[in-house]
């Protein structure tokens, strides 16, 4: 099946890193490293292949400080989310 995600990002600079499972959640893996980003709202949209239907979407930012984890949520087939 394929899993659709639509996030907002608060600060441009944002990678794609890929998948992976927790359980029975899906972690989409994202990256801002460096020290100058753009003070611009960044969307970006993947879709991935997952052989079952996830409990939950998680998102997870990697920065220089540390990282935060949000939860997506599910409208009209696609998971969107926005970065806290």
């Amino acid at each position: 099946m394929k899993v659709v995600l639509e996030v907002t990002f608060r600060m441009g600079g944002v990678n794609f890193r890929g998948t992976r499972w927790e359980d029975e959640n899906l972690v989409f893996e994202f990256e801002r490293l460096g020290d100058a980003f753009i003070q611009v709202l960044s969307n970006q949209k993947v879709e991935v292949n997952v052989e079952k239907n996830p409990s939950k979407v998680l998102v997870e930012l990697k920065t220089k400080e540390g990282g935060k984890i949000f939860e997506a949520f599910e409208r009209n087939g696609k998971y969107l989310a926005v970065e806290p």
